[in-house]
């Protein structure tokens, strides 16, 4: 009988083979030269990972090194312990071998878990490296365990795509969210920092976070079936509620008054998540609200309530860097993108309970792509007319839209954008035992599913404190005013003499030290530019003429928006 249970070298026409587990790894007819044919013919492309699972003898990588493009690499990966020792044997002098100057080369890595290996592809290259990711095979060792292999492959495709997809984010937005956060600094002395949400919970308080994706629309009757009228009133009920601002209106319409709504968006149209609500105002509840540094102002002014600030990093900042250091960045929570995503971080982090999540579906149907009562759907509703239907084929059919299956089995649609957020959402909570998910029309989350039923009897834990308590804590608003100011002051004093140098207005003569070290100050001036956001923040030099004229033109805006939150923090209140 044949020990398998280490590998075996095989004499083959030419070269070794391999046997190991009862399979034969590599050809017994001249495995080199088929693997040198593969790698010979492959289309050789730049800014690419290859992906090689179980390269066993390394046969076929000198030969496709000898091609490879500067800026692209072979990436290496073996699954198990005794192949891996084969590999490292076998390839040592390779991996040894430099690679010229400017090229990526060669690396091997042992893992199963694809958390690490993007890590280490971070870590080894660095981001924003590659483009895309080919898939490598020139051994049969990867049959061994090729479930694993193509999921590490779909990780790392998707870690490249999610990574070059924030950098068309910090393109697009990287300018508002810079405004935004200046505008926000007025918010900070009359803030509070997220430690004081746990006066509103129980240390132990069961939390449901609210989303407002179609599902939310079967919870909500339930919700006030199972617990009758004290669902409504936050401090009846035995659970906190913590929602994203798209549910308040359908959160409003069955008069259920969350503890926490949770705002991310830097653009105005969560604006009309706040339309109706007045009347919460007026019969004197207040309606507390979080919200990111980087979301629209306007935000913090709507509700009535006391405002928590957070802060989600959305790009690494001298900027940030320094508010830090002055003691004015608010608590951060994970850059996840996605006001849901953050809405559940944000529960955990406040409650030590179990956590439920309803209504982050990352999915829709062809009528409904939020619950009824939120604002996009009331839109669609009102334009409804024989030439208009509530049926969404466009979006619903558009490029990239799919059918899916939601964690009940029923047909929902989703894209590719909401697929990664679901991905994301997975990678970053799978882990946490104290997070559970409603059944529903929602995408699986790689949570454990409750029933409607399950879920609400969770929920009746520990009661909670009475809200409304977090202003009596301490929190010296005169100092971090002061503060605030002094901070402001110091960025506009930078800004106005690198506005003065580049005009040509410098009252004394500036050197090109100087000005590269003023650019890199003020960093937030050119973070979003596209040659500085798809290479991590690196910039052109201070002698690039064209570099130097846009970064001008930014400047008037900032120092505009600094004196009219200056004159907010020194306005009587």
């Amino acid at each position: 009988m044949v020990d398998d249970e280490a590998p075996r070298r095989v004499e083959a026409r030419r070269g070794f083979s391999l046997s190991y587990r009862g399979k034969t790894l590599l050809s017994l007819f001249d495995p080199i030269a088929q693997a040198e044919k593969i790698a010979a013919e492959l289309p050789v492309k730049n800014r690419t990972l290859y992906f090689c699972p179980s390269p066993l003898y390394g046969y076929g990588l000198k030969k496709l090194l000898d091609r490879l493009a500067p800026d692209s690499a072979i990436l290496c990966v073996e699954t198990d312990e005794k192949l891996m020792a084969v590999s490292t044997e076998s390839m040592g002098g390779l991996l040894k071998e430099q690679p010229p100057s400017g090229h990526h080369g060669l690396a091997l890595i042992k893992t199963s878990d694809a958390a690490s290996l993007c890590a280490f592809v971070r870590k080894n290259w660095g981001s924003r490296i590659f483009r895309r990711v080919e898939i490598l095979r020139l051994s049969s060792g990867w049959r061994l365990d090729s479930q694993v292999y193509d999921d590490l492959a779909a990780a790392l495709i998707g870690e490249i795509a999610l990574d070059w997809g924030n950098a068309m984010t910090l393109v697009k937005l990287g300018r508002r969210y810079i405004r935004n956060a200046i505008a926000n600094l007025s918010l900070i002395p009359r803030s509070l920092p997220l430690s004081h949400l746990g006066s509103y919970f129980s240390p132990a308080a069961p939390v449901l976070v609210l989303g407002a994706g179609p599902s939310l629309d079967e919870v909500l009757p339930e919700l006030l079936r199972f617990f009758g009228s004290s669902a409504k009133d936050p401090s009846t009920r035995p659970f906190g509620i913590v929602c994203v601002d798209t549910a308040l209106p359908c959160l409003h319409d069955w008069e259920i008054k969350p503890d926490l709504a949770v705002a991310l968006e830097s653009q105005h149209w969560n604006l009309r998540d706040f339309t109706g609500l007045g009347d919460w105002r007026l019969d004197g509840w207040r309606l507390p609200l979080a919200m990111d540094l980087s979301a629209l102002p306007a935000t913090g002014r709507v509700l009535n309530g006391e405002v928590f600030l957070f802060s989600t990093l959305w790009t690494d900042l001298s900027f940030i860097r320094r508010l830090a250091e002055a003691g004015l960045l608010p608590e951060s929570l994970p850059p996840l993108g996605s006001v849901g995503l953050s809405t559940a971080a944000l529960a955990l982090r406040i409650s030590h309970g179990p956590v439920i999540t309803a209504g982050l579906d990352f999915s829709f149907t062809l009528d409904r792509f939020h619950a009824r009562s939120s604002p996009g759907h009331r839109d669609r509703l009102s334009k409804i007319s024989r030439f208009y239907s509530i049926l969404n084929a466009e979006a619903a059919f558009r490029k990239g839209a799919a059918a899916a299956v939601s964690k009940s089995g029923l047909p929902v649609r989703s894209d590719p954008a909401l697929k990664n957020y679901r991905s994301l959402f997975e990678r970053e909570f799978a882990g946490e035992i104290r997070l559970y998910d409603i059944a529903g029309s929602g995408l699986a989350l790689g949570l454990q599913t409750l029933s409607l039923n399950d879920a609400f009897a969770l929920l009746k834990g520990s009661p909670k404190t009475e809200p409304g308590t977090s202003h009596n804590m301490k929190h010296n608003s005169e100092e971090l005013r002061k503060k605030t100011i002094a901070f402001i002051l110091r960025e506009q004093k930078s800004l106005i003499r690198l506005r003065n140098i580049l005009s040509g207005s410098a009252g004394e003569a500036s050197s090109i030290e100087e000005l590269e070290t003023l650019l890199d100050y003020n960093d937030s001036l050119w973070a979003h530019f596209p040659e500085c956001a798809a290479a991590e923040g690196r910039r052109p030099k201070a002698d690039n003429l064209s570099f130097l004229k846009r970064i001008r033109v930014e400047i008037d805006p900032l120092l505009s928006l600094f004196e009219k939150t200056l004159t907010a923090l020194t306005a009587p209140p």
